[in-house]
């Protein structure tokens, strides 16, 4: 079947009604043609066209249920050097919400129902803040508060604009770009879409002339369209029976031990440690992930899951992984939201070897690939789970794998380069999350945090002990799980000798009851003895055995 004929059909499977659709897909099935491969048209006039996609469905509750979180902010900063030409800069922005309906969307509610509206024209303000007349150590300073404090405001979804800009002139020709975002228009590979795309229309207009991007094939709207329904025609419950299947009944919530108890309302910040991986470890895992028949990725999720074991003792471990969503060539240069979470889920026992952790890890992602555009809210719905702010649903801890990371510090458009601005602080909307980056031959990391949850002390702890992990699995890993080391030498050391030095010198010329008596002389009101919720001072306890004492000389 040509381009032009699939094209047809698809627009054609997009204006039926759905028991008509179903009967198109049964249609197709038997004749071995699969509906995913088919392009997605552009522009279908139907009613459904205003309507969310699946993701933007959710986020628009959950934006309902707590209108002023930051939650879901996607903050970003560009480092800029050189000689900025301010008015291109607009310009780039102005071209690019043009470009991209996303930017221009805003969301309501008609008939109790959240609809999408796309403007012709938005007003999008760059706001600038001068900090030359600072020390640099306090330009420094500020320029952070200042990310932070734009990262945690929040977006009105009802009146937008949906993308925040502020210029931060730290130097004359030095400027930190913030770039704030709605995930409920974004997503992460959007802000890779965004930035290559600015550093084009930038250096157009700074040199005077028309930036020649290749038009855009469809638009996020024509994609969400697609998506329901195609899923709504019969191939989401396909995809929920095997998702049912895989999480269970029980959705067990991550029992970590942390720092502080955890908030009915979390603030959702977050602290973000970067680290790099010894250029050694790193090759002698990706060795042993081709010597087992895996990924780098599958390799680095089992251990992730064995750290989040060891640490909790519980047997049923879930992390949600993100996916880009992106396998189709209409969407890869779109900017909306796109990404899907899985929840992989792995079970363990007390016999249990790496190697066969990494084979249940493998069938997971396995699985999971085959099943992954079911979107993680409709299995949220679909499994009931209660509605609770304090944490996330089915999974608390994240792990995201990226093999090709662009380097951005490479990036220049004419007089200017830009380099990715990176701060600690930022959003989170988990317990945990672990990021691995492949980047220029390095495997570098990252530890995102809860503050709510966490000190920076546990986090960075809990990096090291990660790493003692990924030692042991490559020096053996048919090693059993529990034998797989958590602590390092100096760790140890600590744990095992320096915090046994309990010995003390204790008067020997002395019975227990006197040296009771002497400290309930010294501390009358101090705790002594605790049992359940009774509580006896020295001084309670003093009288109490005197008594005792008594009674028994009296009893003979």
């Amino acid at each position: 079947m040509n381009t032009k004929n699939a094209l047809g059909l698809a627009h054609r499977f997009i204006e039926l009604p759905l028991e008509k659709r179903k009967l198109f897909l049964e249609g197709l099935s038997r004749e071995k043609l699969d509906f995913r491969v088919f392009p997605i048209p552009a522009g279908v006039i139907v009613p459904e066209r205003e309507m969310l996609s699946y993701a933007q469905q959710r986020m628009w509750f959950l934006w309902q249920l707590d209108p002023e979180s930051a939650a879901y902010n996607l903050p970003g900063a560009v480092r800029l050097y050189g000689r900025l030409n301010v008015a291109a800069l607009e310009q780039a922005f102005a071209a690019l919400v043009t470009r991209h309906e996303t930017l221009r969307s805003t969301f309501h509610l008609r008939d109790e129902q959240p609809i999408r509206v796309i403007h012709e024209q938005i007003i999008l303000e760059l706001v600038q803040q001068d900090l030359r007349e600072l020390s640099e150590v306090e330009r420094t300073v500020q320029a952070r508060l200042l990310s932070e404090a734009e990262a945690m405001r929040p977006f009105d979804l009802e009146h937008g604009p949906l993308l925040r800009l502020k210029l931060l002139r730290l130097a004359e020709q030095e400027h930190v770009l913030l770039v704030t975002l709605h995930h409920i228009v974004s997503d992460g590979w959007s802000m890779g879409v965004l930035i290559d795309e600015f550093s084009r229309l930038y250096q157009a207009y700074s040199e005077g002339r028309t930036a020649a991007l290749a038009e855009l094939p469809i638009q996020y709207s024509d994609y969400a369209l697609w998506q329901r329904q195609w899923l709504e025609a019969g191939e989401m419950q396909r995809q929920l029976d095997y998702w049912t299947a895989h999480v269970g009944d029980e959705h067990p919530v991550l029992a970590l031990p942390t720092d502080h108890a955890r908030p009915p309302q979390p603030s959702y910040r977050g602290m973000r440690l970067e680290f790099s991986i010894d250029p050694v470890l790193a090759e002698q895992l990706r060795s042993l992930a081709q010597q087992q028949g895996i990924t780098l990725f599958m390799l680095l999720l089992a251990s992730f899951m064995l750290l989040l074991q060891r640490y909790t003792g519980q047997n049923d471990i879930r992390v949600g992984v993100p996916i880009a969503n992106r396998n189709r060539a209409e969407t890869e240069g779109l900017i909306g939201f796109f990404v899907n979470t899985q929840v992989l889920r792995c079970e363990f026992d007390g016999q249990m070897r790496f190697d066969e952790l990494l084979q249940q890890v493998r069938q997971a992602a396995l699985g999971a690939q085959a099943h992954q555009e079911l979107p993680f809210e409709q299995l949220v719905e679909a499994l009931q789970v209660e509605r609770n702010l304090s944490y996330n649903p089915l999974f608390q801890a994240l792990y995201n794998h990226q093999s090709m990371v662009a380097d951005v510090e490479a990036l220049t458009t004419g007089e200017l380069k830009l380099s990715r601005q990176e701060w600690e602080g930022r959003t989170t909307q988990f317990d945990l999350s672990l990021d691995t980056l492949e980047k220029s031959g390095r495997l570098e990391a990252a530890l995102t945090y809860a503050v709510d949850l966490f000190e920076r002390s546990t986090a960075e702890r809990m990096i090291g002990h990660w790493q003692n992990l990924l030692r042991g699995i490559v020096t053996n890993p048919r090693q059993r799980l529990a034998e797989l080391p958590l602590l390092g030498d100096a760790e140890r050391e600590q744990i095992l000798h320096e915090w046994n030095q309990t010995q003390a010198s204790y008067p020997s010329e002395q019975c227990i009851q006197q040296l009771i008596e002497a400290q309930a002389a010294r501390t009358p009101n101090a705790t002594a003895v605790v049992f359940g919720e009774q509580h006896l001072s020295y001084d309670q306890l003093n009288r109490q055995a005197n008594r005792l004492a008594h009674k028994l000389r009296e009893q003979g």
